[in-house]
């Protein structure tokens, strides 16, 4: 009996280690090019994804998976749609395993929430904003190659493969949480004017946001992608390693 955690977030991560100690069988899904933290071994990986949805029914067929936690990126679209897609199909019981948006929590009115980046890139356009700092994904920063006209600060996990434009400053986050100290030292010191980030939730967002509130950066917030119709959600570790402890039973194996 084994379950099945699609990761590359630190709740993923945390998740997996914590079933590992408890005995839990679990295989650690990683997808894309980005190699955030990763859980320590024995935990299996499988790197890359599955191929899709199809590719997905063939390996919990194989590999008989009693279970799946989603613990992918909050705007992994293409990765929750497949999971929940495999899961139908084989009969798995699948659980999505995402933070608190900030959409739903209070926020300063001050942010302005767009559905995409191309309309965020229309936003900070309109405000005038000559000194933004990108908190995206690698791939999301490609809509935003045509601003050679001024200072952009991006951070990133890893650096962008395409040439970036001279006037811009790359920084790798490190796949970690930052704190407010080094949030503050560093938009302060590059004089950023606007923030344009994801409704990722958690932790990792919340020291950024608080000094932005602090300096008067707009923020211009990329609300999350809609989740597959009928898809059960929990929000913290503990309540994805419940999920999952109450489904695994060695005593009928």
């Amino acid at each position: 009996m084994t379950f099945l955690v699609l990761g590359g977030t630190s709740p993923a991560r945390d998740l997996a280690m914590r079933l590992e100690e408890a005995g839990i069988p679990v295989v650690y899904a990683l997808f894309g090019e980005d190699r955030p933290r990763l859980p320590a071994p024995p935990i299996e990986l499988v790197a890359g994804g599955f191929g899709g949805a199809d590719g997905l029914v063939t390996f919990l067929r194989e590999r008989g998976v009693h279970g799946i936690v989603d613990a992918s990126h909050p705007f992994a679209a293409d990765v929750s749609r497949d999971a929940a897609v495999a899961a139908g199909v084989v009969g798995v019981p699948l659980v999505r395993l995402l933070p608190p948006a900030w959409e739903a929590q209070r926020w300063p009115i001050a942010w302005r929430w767009v559905a995409d980046e191309e309309a965020a890139k229309r936003t900070v356009e309109r405000l005038g904003g000559t000194r933004p700092f990108l908190s995206l994904g690698r791939d999301s920063l490609r809509g935003f190659a045509d601003w050679d006209d001024r200072y952009v600060l991006a951070r990133v996990v890893q650096p962008p493969t395409w040439p970036v434009p001279s006037g811009w400053e790359v920084i790798r986050s490190g796949g970690r949480p930052h704190t407010y100290a080094e949030e503050l030292a560093l938009l302060s010191s590059r004089r950023i004017d606007v923030m344009v980030t994801q409704d990722t939730g958690g932790p990792l967002d919340e020291a950024k946001l608080r000094v932005a509130e602090r300096l008067g950066i707009f923020v211009v917030m990329i609300r999350r992608p809609a989740l597959p119709d009928g898809l059960r959600v929990v929000q913290t570790v503990g309540a994805a390693y419940g999920w999952v402890a109450r489904r695994w039973r060695p005593q009928d194996f």
